[in-house]
């Protein structure tokens, strides 16, 4: 495995890369993942074939605006089409389709990765490289995916280039685009790797080689079980300092002022996204094949699961008070997304507050821009406008997603009480409860 690395080491301290010379690349699944790197592919003299199994329209995703996609479009650099042979015509194959916990059997689904391997394998050529950047657990691509490409009669490494490459995007990141990210890529064999940096140098501003596939994969998942475990181990210290009289936001801010051995994490209602929550439960999965489990995992998994009781219950304290207005107040959620600025409800904590809110007797509403309609234990709900009386009308107004188009000025002068669970508000504010 050293020769892997130190192939691609030399390449990337200045070897080759592909210069101005145009490339096909098709990229299979166009979700938030494939969608804003095909479309930074074609702007940066690649013709990108997007394939996915539904028709593709305008774009859905907040970070790359339909105007930015259209463009590529015209420009005859981005197309987009349902799955048929047009795969076998590229040079490079990019595999961004989802990987989610299937939550009944509590294992890892990769029923889209497998038929994505199986669609490309049908069409694999010789020359062609194929790269799959889907989170998933260290083993997959070896173990999982090579022998479904092997069923096509040619030989990764020798016919063809197979490797892996994490997806890092950061969806609603302003401060981070997908070129200043820095790319982890890995190849079966160094012939592979060389390959894949060989497009990838000329899309990032940096390329870290990695020794073998399972490296890169793993890497993916550490990032986010960091970050799990510390936003677990925040949202845990929120709710003890609470019950001891103490002000964690405070305390926090005055810990940030270490200039070492300290990162900040904030506190929130809970974790959501496609890859937080999910990949230390893939890594978990993985860890058991081997009679091994991680015992922080498990018990920031513990206290994650727990943060929407904790907001549920803090709304029945407030309203179900002998003072309460009404005999079934009613809850306006601001914001269902699982974080600011972006359009994806998966693993969004909003659903089980909404949820749990509902059970409690609570009249249930929200408003948020960037989910008109969403759909909760089979009924659809719909966004309410959110005008002053709205606002008025509601006894509770729970902070859940702060989105940066939200006029926070108007919203605290036309509510009449506010629950803050994302830090908006100072904690002297005369209307706020503040949960962060």
């Amino acid at each position: 495995m050293e020769d892997v690395i130190g192939s691609c080491w030399k390449l990337y301290k200045g070897g080759v890369n592909l210069g101005s010379t145009s490339v096909n690349v098709a990229v299979v699944g166009l979700g938030f993942v494939g969608l804003p790197l095909a479309v930074h592919m074609a702007r940066h003299n690649c013709v990108v074939l997007g394939i996915d199994n539904e028709q593709f329209g305008n774009s859905y995703i907040p970070d790359v605006p339909s105007d930015s996609v259209k463009e590529v479009m015209q420009a005859k650099r981005f197309s987009a089409r349902l799955p048929f042979g047009q795969v076998g015509k590229a040079d490079y194959v990019i595999v961004t389709v989802p990987t989610p916990m299937d939550k009944q059997n509590n294992e890892p689904d990769l029923r889209a990765l497998v038929s994505a391997a199986e669609y490309i394998a049908g069409h694999l050529r010789r020359g062609q490289t194929v790269v799959f950047e889907s989170s998933t657990y260290p083993g997959t691509l070896e173990e999982v995916i090579l022998p479904i490409l092997a069923t096509s009669g040619l030989q990764a490494g020798k016919d063809f280039f197979l490797g892996y490459s994490p997806e890092r995007i950061d969806p609603g990141n302003r401060q981070f685009g997908i070129r200043q990210i820095p790319k982890v890529i890995s190849g079966l064999t160094p012939a592979c790797c060389k390959k894949v940096q060989e497009l990838y140098g000329r899309l990032f501003d940096t390329v870290v080689p990695v020794s073998s596939p399972k490296v890169a994969e793993m890497c993916k998942l550490f990032e986010n079980i960091y970050r799990f475990i510390n936003i677990s181990l925040v949202n845990e210290m929120l709710i003890l300092c609470r019950k001891m009289n103490i002000s964690f936001h405070e305390t926090l801010q005055a810990a940030a002022t270490k200039p070492f051995g300290f990162t900040p994490f904030k506190p929130g209602p809970g974790i959501g996204g496609h890859c937080i929550p999910v990949d230390p439960l893939y890594f978990q999965w993985r860890a058991a094949q081997f009679g091994l489990t991680s015992r922080m995992i498990e018990a920031a998994r513990t206290v994650n699961e727990e943060m929407p009781k904790e907001i549920a219950s803090l709304v029945t304290d407030l309203l179900k008070r002998p003072d309460a207005p009404n005999s079934q107040p009613s809850v306006l959620l601001l914001g269902v997304a699982y974080k600011k600025d972006v359009s994806d409800l998966r693993e969004s904590p909003a659903f089980e507050i909404f949820a749990l809110l509902q059970e409690a007797g609570f009249q249930v509403t929200y408003h948020d821009p960037l989910i008109p309609e969403m759909e909760l234990a089979g009924r659809k709900h719909t966004s309410i406008p959110l005008t002053a009386e709205r606002l008025g009308a509601a006894d509770l107004v729970v902070v859940i997603t702060d989105h940066s188009s939200f006029h926070w000025d108007f919203i605290s002068r036309h509510s009449r009480f506010i629950l803050d669970t994302r830090g908006i508000y100072p904690e002297s504010h005369d209307k706020v409860v503040r949960w962060a």
